[in-house]
This record gives C-alpha cells, structure tokens and sequence, in this order.
C-alpha cells in the first residue's frame, strides 16, 4: 500500500539508500536534508527534494506544512539525520554539546511532534527513530554522542506507550558499524580537538579502531539498514527495536551480559 513517507538526513548513507528502496517499494518519499544538491539522483527517481536542518523551527514547520497542503497526511517519519561528535568531554565546548542534542533529539523530537497530530487523526502511522548500538553500548572519548543516543532510546520507549491508543508505532533503529560518511565527520575533528592535549594519545588509539570499524569491506552496507526500515513499515507489528549491522549484536551482547568491568576492559584493550 502506499503511503507517504518523510526522511530526514537523506543526502547520503543509511537516509540516501532508505529513500531509494521506499520508491521501488511505490512509497511517496519526500527526502529532505541540508545538502539538497547531493539528492539529484533521488530525484530522477521520483522523490520529492526538500531543504531541512532539523535544529531550524522554520525548516521543520515548512516542510510539515507543505506535505500536509499537498497529501493531506504523512504516514511514515523516518528520523534518520543526526551526527556524532567525539573528544573527551574537558575539551568539548557546551555549545558543541547542546548541537549534539539539538540534532540528535530535540530536532528529532520537534519535528515528530509536528507530525503527529496528523497521524493521530488518519488513526495510524509509523515512526522509525534512527538510534544506534551506541544507544546501548559506550566508546571512549563519544560521551555528548553516546548520551543522545542512550536519551533517544529511552525518548521512544515512552513515545511508543503513550501512541499505542492511536496505533501509531514507534521503531528504533539501531545500526552497528556501517559503511557512511560517520566515521569521517566525528573522527577528524576529535583529532583536531585531541592535539597536544592530555587525550592526544587515547584519540589516536579511538581513530585507529574506528578506521578498522568502518573501513569498506568490513562495515555493513547501509542497505542493510534501509531493507530494515522498509520490513518494518510492512510489518503490522513491527518489533520494537532492530539491531542489524556491523558488530552489532555481539558488542551489546557482552555489555548487557558481562557487565561494565568486561567491557571496559575489551573497549580499552581489544578493541
């Protein structure tokens, strides 16, 4: 069945081939991100191309406005665009930290506010929050990125029991590693902030294992992520969580059943 379907983050990685796969399923996908001139090739297919920075009340209400004035309703919300910051937590400026959040959740949140009044009123409707395994595990140096996500999680536990009554459903995401820009947009800044500081050297030992994580080859396609989204809006009772990609599955397993002192000491050590 068709449906209309709003991607945020869109441009590149897990949101580019996510939008991809909803127009060949037949999905209305409006694709929206800060970089519209990197989504010509979503638009040859069919998706309708918006400008969106999801920290901006202007952008987020324009683009609401508009698919409500053109479809009436928006079925599925896709809260893919968010970003990661990484450096210890001495040398990362508040203000870095609240655009963390501003984008990772309280953009994310705003917007799916915006939309759910509209959900509510056609009784249905499927949000898809991108978290991460970093919602359940933690990395060192990733603490402003690891709390967005561990705030996301627990964000969409309380969103889902609260829009059961509506049957709209509330899905999290959480990828392992995949092959994105990621690895590049929060390793190269950690480094710059890291230099001739007391965590130049823990920096280069988290570079190293990050550029092991996500290099091509090993790191999961991001198809993988978006054939994830696309079962779940399928799926009449879709499960609350999917956890698919790159170590995945084994990191949170040994966190959650081995404790902290083991994992710390794999993340320091191991890893």
């Amino acid at each position: 069945m068709k449906k209309v379907v709003l991607i945020t983050g869109a441009s590149s990685g897990i949101g580019k081939e996510t939008a991809k796969l909803l127009l060949k399923d037949g999905h209305l996908v409006y694709a929206t991100a800060r970089r519209i001139a990197l989504m010509d090739d979503l638009a040859d297919l069919g998706a309708v191309i918006l400008k969106m920075d999801v920290s901006r009340e202007t952008d987020v209400q324009n683009v609401v406005n508009q698919i409500i004035r053109e479809q009436n309703k928006i079925d599925v919300l896709v809260n893919n665009a968010g970003y990661a910051i990484f450096g210890a937590v001495e040398t990362i400026s508040m203000e870095e930290a609240k655009r963390q959040f501003d984008v990772n959740l309280f953009g994310l949140a705003r917007l799916t506010q915006l939309v759910l009044p509209h959900m509510r009123s056609n009784k249905s409707g499927t949000i898809i929050n991108m978290s991460s395994m970093g919602g359940k595990i933690y990395t060192p140096l990733g603490a402003w990125y690891h709390a967005t996500k561990f705030a996301l999680e627990g964000w969409s536990d309380c969103l889902r029991l609260e829009l059961k009554q509506f049957n709209i459903q509330v899905v999290i995401i959480e990828p392992g590693g995949i092959e994105t820009e990621f690895a590049n947009v929060m390793m190269d800044p950690m480094m710059d902030k890291s230099k001739n500081t007391a965590y130049e050297k823990l920096a280069k030992k988290v570079h190293k294992g990050a550029i092991e994580t996500y290099k091509k080859g090993r790191a999961s396609h991001p198809s993988i992520i978006a054939k994830c989204i696309s079962h779940a809006i399928r799926s009449k009772k879709p499960r609350h969580r999917y956890l698919k990609g790159f170590m995945a599955k084994p990191a949170v397993f040994v966190r959650k059943y081995f404790g902290s002192r083991v994992w710390d000491w794999l993340i320091m050590n191991v890893v």
